[in-house]
């Protein structure tokens, strides 16, 4: 349907813009490309993520159940254990700690809430060798001790 896409554009609402332009910021890893009153803009080539934050201004409280979550892949699962030890030291609230999950997609992943609320997932795709070793019970792997229920 879509020829040849060079990049993928995302924007949302947020409750606080100022807070949200710092938490993304620190998250993607790039400043702003442009910053107003009403809105800021990231341009993350890596990601080819042009990500747009808008002033929630409706008046109305923000659905934050309506977006689910966004999703930010990363290489593995050390790289899922380091964004949960970053996520910890800035004191970005914690929704599920890092696991691993073999129900729907298996994958290392790290839950996360924005300023606004919304869900963030940081996740690695398991390797041939830990598909390999997949429990035959099927239960959530806790990486991190202490973190699980």
């Amino acid at each position: 349907m879509i020829a040849s896409p060079t990049e993928f554009h995302l924007s949302f609402r947020v409750s606080d813009l100022a807070l949200s332009t710092s938490f993304y910021s620190q998250f993607l890893g790039v400043e702003p490309n442009d910053q107003t009153p009403r809105f800021s803009t990231f341009v993350v080539p890596d990601l080819h993520l042009n990500l747009v934050l808008l002033v929630n201004d409706s008046g109305q409280p923000l659905d934050t159940y309506s977006l689910y979550h966004i999703g930010l892949g990363v290489r593995d699962k050390a790289a899922v254990l380091e964004s949960y030890e970053r996520a910890k030291a800035q004191g970005i609230p914690i929704i599920k700690p890092p696991r691993t999950t073999w129900h729907g997609t298996p994958l290392h992943e790290l839950w996360l809430r924005d300023p606004t609320g919304y869900g963030i997932e940081v996740y690695a795709r398991l390797t041939p060798e830990e598909l390999a070793a997949m429990p035959a019970d099927q239960e959530t792997i806790y990486l991190v001790p202490g973190t699980g229920p």
